[in-house]
C-alpha cells in the first residue's frame, strides 16, 4: 500500500481534480497525497485542456496529441455529460495504429495498458466513465490505493464556482485538507480555506522521470514508475 504516513487522527485529506487521459506521472501523485480523490466532473468541460487528450510521441518522435473522438456538444457542457463519438472506437484505433510504440511494448504492464486501449467499447460512451476506468485502473497497477469517488455524486449547490465549489466538495465528504497540483497555487487564496476550517498544501512541482505516462507504461515496469511517483510526492503548505 502507497501512500504518505497518517496519525489515527489526522484530518482526511481530499484531492479534488478534473480527470485526464494518461496524465503526467505526476497527476498520479495527488493519489499517494490523499486519502481520497474526487474525479471533479461536475465543472464544464474544457475543450482545449487535457481531459480527453495526453502528450505521447508521433511517429517521427516529436510530440503530438493522442486524443479521443468526442460527439460534438454544448460549449457550456459539464465533464460528467461529454459522450464520446459515436465512432469512437474506429477512429482512436486509426490513432493507436499511428504509433510502434504501442504495439511494440512488451512485458504485463504493456500488455494491460494496451488492452484498454484497444478492447474497451467507446462508442457513444461517457467520456468519464472511460477516465475513471483508466484512472483506477493505472492505480491498480502502479499499487496507489486513495480512494476514487466523483463529485458529480455529492449534490453540490449548482450556484457554486472556483475555490467555493472545491471546498464544498472537500466538506462533503468529510475532509479537512485539500490537496492540490503545482498548478494551483495561483488560483487559490490560502485565507478562504483557513476561513472554512480546511487546510490547503500543494504538491512540489514534478521533477521525475516519465514526464509522458503512457509511453513510460508501454516500456518501463509498473514498479519502477510508482517509485518515480512516491519519491517525489512532496506537500508544500499554503
Amino acid at each position: 500500500m502507497i501512500g504518505l504516513p497518517l496519525s489515527d487522527r489526522a484530518p482526511l485529506r481530499v484531492a479534488v481534480m478534473q480527470p485526464y487521459f494518461f496524465p503526467y506521472a505526476g497527476y498520479y501523485r495527488l493519489l499517494v497525497a490523499a486519502d481520497l480523490f474526487l474525479i471533479f466532473d461536475c465543472v464544464q468541460f474544457i475543450r482545449r485542456g487535457r481531459i480527453h487528450r495526453c502528450e505521447v510521441p508521433g511517429p517521427t518522435g516529436s510530440l503530438e496529441q493522442l486524443t479521443l473522438p468526442l460527439e460534438p456538444a454544448p460549449r457550456s457542457t459539464l465533464v460528467r455529460d461529454m459522450r464520446l463519438a459515436v465512432d469512437a472506437r474506429r477512429r482512436f484505433d486509426e490513432r493507436l495504429a499511428r504509433l510502434h510504440w504501442i504495439a511494440a511494448g512488451r512485458g504485463p504492464c504493456a500488455d494491460r495498458v494496451r488492452e484498454w486501449l484497444q478492447a474497451a467499447p467507446l462508442d457513444r460512451q461517457l467520456l468519464v466513465d472511460y477516465l475513471e476506468f483508466t484512472l483506477r485502473e493505472t492505480a491498480e497497477l502502479l499499487g496507489l490505493t486513495a480512494r476514487i469517488a466523483r463529485s458529480s455524486t455529492l449534490a453540490l449547490a449548482p450556484d457554486l464556482r472556483g475555490a467555493e465549489r472545491v471546498m464544498a466538495a472537500v466538506r462533503a465528504v468529510g475532509g479537512r485538507h485539500f490537496v492540490n497540483a503545482p498548478g494551483g497555487v495561483g488560483l487559490y487564496d490560502p485565507a478562504a480555506f483557513v476561513a472554512a476550517g480546511l487546510a490547503l498544501s500543494f504538491l512540489a512541482p514534478y521533477d521525475g522521470r516519465f514526464p509522458y505516462l503512457l509511453p513510460a507504461l508501454m516500456q518501463r515496469p509498473a514498479a519502477e514508475i510508482a517509485d518515480d511517483i512516491v519519491a517525489t510526492t512532496r506537500l508544500v503548505a499554503a
